[in-house]
Order: structure tokens, then C-alpha cells, then sequence
């Protein structure tokens, strides 16, 4: 996904900035992490406040193979189907995102 549409997606957040990183991009706002975008897909910052709010909204966990080949779960989420088409859904989503970026640094 190139920068354009990830800041036109972020957009009912606000200013975001966007870091490549890990063959990825970090997307951030307010100088924390909020997202990241992995092989075209964009996955939000969540913790476990958000986490059940992600999973009842149907989104899957990024999951990828460490390298002893073992599954690692990172604290990132796919964005809810209802949220892709909806800027208003959207916006709960990032703010959710931010929020939980924002516990993190405490």
C-alpha cells in the first residue's frame, strides 16, 4: 500500500507519519506506533483492554514464525470489515489504535 492511501485511511485520526521498517512500513501518530502496514495489509496496535474488542469485531491477530520457527504474536490486529468502508467506524478503530499505543509507553 503506498503512503497516499495509508494517510488518506488515517485520516479521521489526523497527521500520521510513515517509517519503513521489517520489509513493512510503521505508520505513527503523535510520535507512537500505531500500526503497521505487512505485505499490504494494515494491521492496528492493540493490548489486552482492545484485544476482545478486536476479536468480537472478527479481526485476526498478526501471527508470524520467529526465527527458532516457533509462532510470535504481536500486539497488532487486523482492521474490523466494518471499519474498511465506514471513516466514522474507522475512527473508533484508530483512536483505539492510539489509545492502546498510548498505554504502552506507561
Amino acid at each position: 500500500m503506498d503512503n497516499a492511501a495509508i494517510e488518506e485511511m488515517f485520516a479521521p485520526l489526523g497527521v500520521v507519519s510513515i517509517r519503513r521498517m521489517f520489509g513493512g512500513k510503521g505508520i505513527y501518530h503523535n510520535g507512537l506506533i500505531i500500526a503497521l502496514e505487512v505485505a499490504g495489509e494494515i494491521l492496528l496496535k492493540g493490548d489486552s483492554s482492545t484485544a476482545p474488542l478486536f476479536e468480537t469485531a472478527g479481526s485476526r491477530r498478526w501471527v508470524y514464525q520467529s526465527t527458532r520457527g516457533n509462532p510470535a504474536a504481536m500486539p497488532y490486529w487486523s482492521i474490523p470489515d466494518e471499519a474498511v468502508d465506514d471513516p466514522d467506524v474507522m475512527r473508533t478503530w484508530l483512536h483505539l489504535a492510539y489509545e492502546a499505543a498510548v498505554r504502552a509507553q506507561s
